[in-house]
């Protein structure tokens, strides 16, 4: 079996379910240490983290991830157990094979192989990784990045691992991502009989026509970059459980992923004055998750698209859609990012899995980029 192979394995088999790591970053410490990295290892509240580097001179290169996967749901659903990795058919199952556990194992394995041929290489070559990209996202890269600006450490180039391919390995490169901005909205009204309509007043029916609005508004038409921004409903509770009873409050959680045509203030004035319109009795929240973040085409892009025709031979695309990633906390430092992993088909799904070639092929792509960027 190829060492990428091996290495993916051995991740799958700790079940580090966010934020859990359960030595997923210790054995990775252990592989990077060997070729010459200096780990430090960093832990906010539950969630682990490593900053790896190899060399001390710019410009730095960092691999991103997180060793951190989501619940497996029903055991009894996956036709092998989720942490007990299985090939069948040219495929690797297990819990995080996809999202992202095997793009690390690929991260090393292209390290290795690099740093063996280029042992004086220009730059730095380094590695933050984390272990709570799947949860709340508050103790893990954000955190790093924070400490790495109090200190003046500047990543210039940044590749974060997430399965961004969609039918074949490398087809599809992410050079940004839509912002992100959550709203919990809770709608008062006032609780009664339901026979007695006139005593009461049903928050769900003042917040019908609301929603009605927001639904049906165009917040932009994206532009050439990114598609339109999109209004979604998440969660909407109300209700005693009864059938006789008007419930006294509506709470509604909404999110928008939203484009560069517009920013996260206009979005919130934008719905703070629908609801004043309809003189509701209101209490909202927001919690913006991520900017809108576009990466030029420059150095790092320009390196992803040669190091993909070379390994593979065919072009690459780029795109901005999909969810948010931990992307967004590093290009707010200025550092160019890309996103570039496997095939997303699975990820999250019961028997997530990924194609053993696209291992190998993978780590093949990341050695070729480094060959383009810091070979002397």
């Amino acid at each position: 079996m190829s060492a990428t192979l091996e290495l993916t394995k051995d991740l799958i088999s700790r079940p580090s379910v966010t934020p859990e790591d359960l030595g997923c970053q210790q054995r990775l410490a252990e592989r990077l240490e060997s070729i010459g990295f200096t780990i430090e290892h960093l832990r906010f509240g539950d969630t682990d983290n490593i900053w790896a580097r190899r060399g001390t001179q710019s410009p730095v290169f960092a691999f991103a991830g997180h060793t951190d996967v989501v619940p497996t749901g029903p055991e009894e659903n996956w036709t092998s157990p989720p942490f007990e990795p299985v090939i069948r058919d040219g495929l690797l199952y297990g819990r995080g094979t996809a999202d992202m556990k095997g793009s690390i194992a690929a991260f090393v394995t292209a390290c290795e192989r690099f740093i063996a041929n280029n042992n004086d290489h220009t730059g730095t070559i380094a590695f933050l990784i984390t272990s709570d990209e799947e949860g709340p996202a508050t103790g893990g890269t954000v955190k790093v990045i924070e400490t790495l600006e109090a200190r003046g450490e500047k990543i210039d180039w940044c590749l974060v691992g997430e399965p961004s391919s969609t039918n074949k390995v490398g087809d599809i490169v992410k050079n940004g991502r839509r912002g992100s901005l959550n709203g919990y909205l809770t709608v008062q009204g006032k609780q009664g009989h339901i026979a007695y309509p006139h005593l009461a007043e049903n928050p769900i029916h003042l917040l019908a026509p609301v929603l009605t609005e927001l639904c049906a508004i165009e917040w932009d038409q994206g532009n050439e970059d990114f598609p339109p921004t999109s209004f979604q409903v998440s969660n909407l509770n109300s209700g005693t459980g009864v059938t006789n009873v008007i419930p006294g409050t509506a709470d509604i959680i909404f999110n928008f992923r939203y484009s560069t045509e517009l920013t996260h203030e206009q979005l919130q004035q934008k719905v703070e004055a629908i609801l004043d319109k309809h003189q509701l009795n209101y209490d909202l929240k927001w919690e913006l998750s991520g900017k809108p973040f576009r990466t030029a085409s420059g150095a790092l892009v320009d390196a992803v698209k040669v190091a993909i025709k070379t390994t593979t031979g065919y072009d690459t695309e780029l795109s901005t859609s999909g969810g948010t990633s931990d992307g967004r906390f590093i290009a707010p430092t200025g550092a160019q990012v890309v996103e570039l992993g496997p095939l997303n088909a699975t990820i999250h799904q019961v028997d997530e899995c990924v194609s053993v070639t696209d291992l190998d092929t993978l780590s093949e792509i990341y050695e070729t980029l480094l060959d383009q960027l810091l070979s002397k």
